[in-house]
């Protein structure tokens, strides 16, 4: 798998748990409000796989993979509560997760085999972006903002986007949870 691509060929995909309504449009525009320009690209999410660049031709196998890996995986229950932050080794503020972690994790680590299978730059950290790369007013505010963002909703099913040229993730599959 080539990280830089996507080449003639190729496309960029994530796996995501997707952050359902009401609570994806609050995470969405408190994104919008500090000025992250991926707020209208990005759907809220909790990922599962990072952009990742496969051959066109593997997209079945990818798919099937999934299908696996999600057949073997029960519903779960995700919780998210309060702000963090990666500073300062990232600019990124994000609402935590703090219920459904194990189960992030277990997914995650199934994901990533396979016809997937890839090294981490970073240790796996299940959560939700709400600023990235934006000035550090616009992090302080976005921490500051959401400290009180609370929500709880069941986990079903995963999701697999697809990177377009226009920068917009779209989502291309999903894979009911079934263990």
């Amino acid at each position: 798998m080539n990280p830089t691509g996507p080449f003639a060929d190729e496309l960029r995909i994530g796996v995501a748990v997707s952050v359902p309504e009401p609570y994806a449009a609050e995470l969405q525009a408190a994104r919008a409000r500090v000025g992250d320009p991926a707020a209208d690209l990005i759907r809220p999410h909790i990922t599962l796989l990072g952009p990742t660049v496969l051959p066109t031709a593997a997209l079945p196998e990818a798919e099937e993979h999934l299908r696996a890996v999600a057949a073997a995986h029960a519903p779960f229950t995700v919780h998210l509560r309060g702000t963090a932050t990666f500073r300062p080794v990232s600019p990124v503020v994000f609402v935590e997760v703090v219920e459904g972690i194990a189960s992030c994790e277990l997914l995650e680590v199934a994901i990533r085999s396979g016809v997937l299978d890839q090294q981490l730059r970073f240790h796996y950290h299940p959560h939700v972006t709400i600023a990235h790369e934006v000035p550090d007013d616009a992090l302080d505010r976005a921490f500051e903002d959401m400290a009180g963002f609370e929500a709880r909703f069941d986990v079903t099913e995963i999701h697999v986007y697809e990177h377009g040229d226009d920068g917009m993730w779209r989502t291309i599959g999903a894979f009911p949870l079934e263990g």
